[in-house]
């Protein structure tokens, strides 16, 4: 019995060692911020809340002797899927001749919102699932922000290609998301350049058809353009969701400027507007100045925030500030 236990043992060392003789490269980053944040307005008083974020992103890669290169990564995080932890993961194949096409089991980004982020970096995003009227921040009724930019989505078991490079500056993506049940499939399309020193402009445009029935059906248009001169970078970016039903619309425009005092310290200062296709609603908006300073793998940034109309209407309770202070390690 002890014999065959050796020869087994002999034989799973001699395929780890068969393995690992053609295997790629294996590594891992990771990161970790606290955060201590506050909303106030009419009818919000919200403690001071602590909060933490945390993730592990591991990624492997390997050369196949065709010339393919083969990668995966997966992300594991405090917040991830509350069966396993996992968040986004994926598999990617590259070749200097054919580009490269990622598969992405979970978390997959579209060709628009891979870029879509706005010139002030999705302000409306802090304030899109806030309560509307309550006295605190225990969400109690159905009237949220709900000013959130639709777009064209990725989603789970979508796949997204990155185009060779057919001249220098110039980057061409395409995406895929399958049909879902009662629904159509999505694609999108999306350029980037970068071949005039301190530009770089992105432009997008995709389909937003998950939802069942066409009536939900929408085109997706994403443009965004910033310029670095010296220690100034200049910002905007206009995001349109046509819907075939026009109370679905959606217009999002946003304006940025940064100034990077050192290598260390930059500030910054946004300006974030959603419309919607609805004749009743006033405008979101959103405005934000932040600073941060970088030391090694250790960022500070404090934010603070100001948000109106945040569910579309003019009640007081909808106008709200928010300020946040964020330490966050690289590692």
């Amino acid at each position: 019995m002890n014999n065959f236990k050796k020869i087994g043992l002999t034989a799973l060392a001699a395929s780890l060692v068969s393995v690992s003789s053609h295997a790629g490269e294996l590594t891992a980053s990771g990161a970790a911020s606290i955060t201590v944040e506050n909303y106030s307005g009419e009818q919000i008083n919200a403690n001071r809340a602590f909060s933490m974020a945390d993730s592990v992103v591991l990624s492997g890669s390997t050369e196949l002797d065709n010339g393919l290169t083969v990668s995966m990564a997966f992300e594991l995080e405090g917040g991830g899927d509350a069966v396993n932890s996992f968040d986004d993961h994926s598999v990617s194949i590259a070749s200097d001749t054919l580009g490269t096409v990622k598969f992405s089991a979970n978390g997959g980004s579209s060709a628009v919102s891979a870029m879509d982020a706005t010139a002030a970096g999705d302000i409306f995003d802090n304030f899109d699932a806030q309560t509307v009227g309550d006295t605190d921040l225990v969400e109690t009724s159905t009237a949220t922000g709900n000013a959130a930019m639709l777009t064209s989505p990725g989603g789970n078991n979508s796949i997204f290609y990155t185009a060779p490079a057919i001249m220098d500056g110039l980057a061409i993506t395409a995406s895929y998301n399958p049909k879902a049940a009662g629904a159509e499939s999505n694609s999108a399309f999306g350029l980037a350049f970068t071949g005039v020193e301190g530009l770089t402009v992105n432009y997008a445009i995709g389909t937003n058809d998950g939802a069942a029935g066409t009536a939900n059906n929408a085109d997706v248009t994403s443009m965004k353009a910033s310029y670095a001169v010296g220690p100034v970078t200049l910002a905007v970016s206009d995001h349109s969701y046509d819907s075939a039903t026009a109370t679905r619309d959606q217009d999002t425009r946003s304006y940025s400027v940064a100034y990077t005092v050192t290598d260390s310290i930059s500030i910054s200062y946004g300006t974030e507007e959603l419309s919607s296709g609805e004749a009743s609603t006033v405008d979101a908006e959103y405005t934000q100045i932040s600073a941060s300073y970088t030391s090694g793998g250790m960022t500070i940034t404090a934010t603070q925030q100001e948000a109106e109309n945040i569910s579309y209407g003019t009640g007081s309770t909808e106008d709200q500030d928010y300020w946040g202070l964020t330490l966050a390690f690289a590692f």
